[in-house]
Parts: C-alpha cells; structure tokens; sequence
C-alpha cells in the first residue's frame, strides 16, 4: 500500500492548514488588497499594522483574555523566554523561583534562570526517565516563590499535563508552545504564557507572548528594550522589524482556527480523537512496541515509542518515507519514533497511518 498524499508527522516545524497554505501561496505572489507581494510589504505600514491588530483580537477571543493581558508577537523563540522571564521577574529577588523539571525543553530553561537568580527545580523527571509528570501532592511549591515555570507539553518524551499544577497564589509562567490553542485554557489561573509558533500557530520566526501588565508593571528591572515586554508592548509588538511574512500566516492560522474550525473546543475534540486513534493503535500492538510516557499524562501531540527489536526503527522510518508518511523520527535525545499531531494535522492522515502501522507489523520479518 502507498499514498499518494505525503503526511508530515514532524515534531516542528508543524504542518500547516491546506487552505492556509493556499492563501500563502497566493500573498507570497500578490497579496489581494495590496497589490504586491507579502515579502516586500513594509513592517511600518498601515496595512501589517492592522495585521498585528487582528491577529491580536483572534487571541483574545479564542482563550477569553482579559484586558490586563499584553499579546505580544516577539523574537527568539521559546529560547531566549527561558532568559527574559528570570531576567524580568527573578533578577534582584530573594525568594526562589520554582521550576519543574519535566522532560528536555524544562530542562533547557533551569541554567538560564540560575544565571540570573535564586530558583529551585521543585520536582524532576529526569532520574525515571521523564516518563510521568507529577501529582499536585508530590510537589512542595514554595509559597513565597516570585513564580512558578513549567512546560505544559513536553514534545521529546510525549508527556502533557491535563491539570494546572503549581498554588494559585504563585504567578505561573507558562511554556505553551507546542499544545497553544489546541484546547482551551484557563487563561486567569496564569501569570505570563509564550509559545513560539512553529508548531501550532505557523512558521518558525515568531514568538506569542501573553504577559499580565499588572504583574509586569511590579517589575523595576532596567533592560535593553529588545529584551523588555513593556517596550514590545508600548510599540504594539512592531519595536524593530518584526519578522512580517511570519506573523501574516498565524494570522491566517488564527482565523482558520476560529471560522473554520469553530474555536477551541472544537479543536479539543478533535485532537482527543486523532490522540485516540493512534495510542489505541499503539496498544493494540502489545509487546512489539512500548509506549514512552505513561497513561495518565500521554501528550495530544506528540505520541512517543519504542519498538520491542531496534533494528525495526529504522526499517519502520525508511518503509514509512517511501509509504507517504515522513518527519517521525524521534528526537535525538531519545531516538525512536515520534508521531506529532498538531492542530493542522487531519484525521484522515491520522487513519492512512494508523492503517500503515498495522500494516508494517504484519509484514513477515
């Protein structure tokens, strides 16, 4: 059996809307009200202005955002998040800053904010494995801590959690940027969120950041204004030249997002049932492959496993490209097979390649 149709499963960049793709490819030669292409529209325009602007509103919509929230479209990644956030709230504190130590991105952001100010790692993963996440009860949160950071999707050992940990009391940081907007959130229970975008949200270039001013406005840190929220926010995210082609796509993402997908819990659902098919798949499999992350805390985005004999991986990734289906090799840390399912991803992929799997463990050695 072979598809026709290739089927990019990639932990990131993540695939992207069809009908997204189209209007891309029609702004990159022309965008309609302009005139010409996206590539040379200027960033201090009228036009990427309202851009920002709209694009802005869509956010605000679809997670319920209240006024104090800042939306910020910014640079850098999730990377250097890892330093603005200690760099704006830790630096000059006494208190730590709790940290959960829950798989390979968590662990990228502990030496950036032990650079800048006291923190402690509250609880790690790292001696089983990163194979769970923790139970409220197994934590002590210090309830004097300037905030609590954690990642909510670990994309490299297939771990989410389904509940907000951390105390209400403690301003939590959030890094959202691989499972933003692919369900809904309690967006009050939250201090600061970011997420670049290449996964959920469009190209690689752009970051979200969604900062409560109040929160911001306690700071009295003195940075350069590049890496400074307050002077994003004062320049309504256009400080510099702000990567243009990017931001015009999750615009066009947002709005796929919420007119043609409806919002999301739409998109909740959606995800809960590609997530379905292919752990159901995986299990029914038994013993020939195993599971990385265990039930309670299995990602919606990113199913991680192993094959019970090695020398089936690399068969499996090399039948699979020639089958149709590409980008599930598993993270360098971890290898494997990583199968990523990103809110763009639709069902009926997700069906070819359960059908394909099945099919690779039938055939005769």
């Amino acid at each position: 059996m072979a598809f026709l149709d290739e089927h990019n499963f990639s932990g990131g960049p993540g695939v992207l809307p069809s009908s997204v793709l189209q209007q891309v490819q029609q702004a990159i030669l022309q965008v309609p009200e302009l005139g010409i292409s996206l590539l040379g529209v200027s960033h201090r325009s009228d036009w990427f202005a309202q851009v920002v602007a709209e694009a802005e509103s869509h956010v605000r919509y679809l997670l319920n955002l209240e006024d104090d929230f800042a939306v910020l479209f910014l640079q850098g990644g999730a990377t250097q998040q890892f330093s603005m956030v200690p760099m704006t709230f830790l630096a000059g504190s006494t208190s730590p800053a709790n940290y959960l130590d829950t798989g390979y991105w968590s662990h990228k952001s502990l030496p950036h904010a032990a650079r800048i100010g006291p923190m402690r790692t509250v609880w790690s993963g790292y001696a089983r494995s990163y194979r769970d996440l923790p139970l409220q009860h197994e934590v002590v949160y210090d309830p004097g801590a300037p905030y609590l950071h954690y990642v909510s999707n670990e994309t490299v050992e297939g771990l989410q959690f389904h509940e907000i940990p951390g105390l209400d009391s403690v301003p939590r940081v959030c890094d959202m940027s691989s499972d933003f907007l692919s369900r809904p959130v309690d967006m009050k229970r939250y201090a600061l969120v970011y997420a670049h975008a290449q996964k959920n949200l469009g190209p690689a270039g752009v970051t979200l950041a969604l900062v409560r001013k109040s929160w911001l406005d306690q700071t009295k840190t003195d940075l350069p204004d590049f890496l400074d929220y307050r002077q994003h926010l004062q320049a309504r995210s256009i400080l510099n030249t702000p990567p243009v082609f990017a931001i015009y796509v999750v615009l066009l993402v947002l709005r796929w997002l919420r007119f043609e997908i409806g919002g999301l819990d739409k998109m909740q659902a959606i995800n809960a049932a590609k997530a379905s098919k292919i752990y159901n798949a995986l299990e029914r499999l038994g013993d020939d492959v195993k599971i990385h992350a265990q039930p309670s805390c299995r990602s919606q985005m990113n199913a991680v496993f192993h094959f019970r004999h090695p020398e089936w991986q690399q068969k499996f990734l090399d039948l699979s490209q020639k089958a149709g289906f590409i980008g599930m090799e598993g993270h360098r840390s971890l290898g494997g097979i990583r199968i990523s399912m990103y809110n763009a991803m639709q069902l009926q992929a997700i069906d070819d390649l359960v059908e394909w799997v099945a099919e690779f463990c039938r055939q005769p050695g």
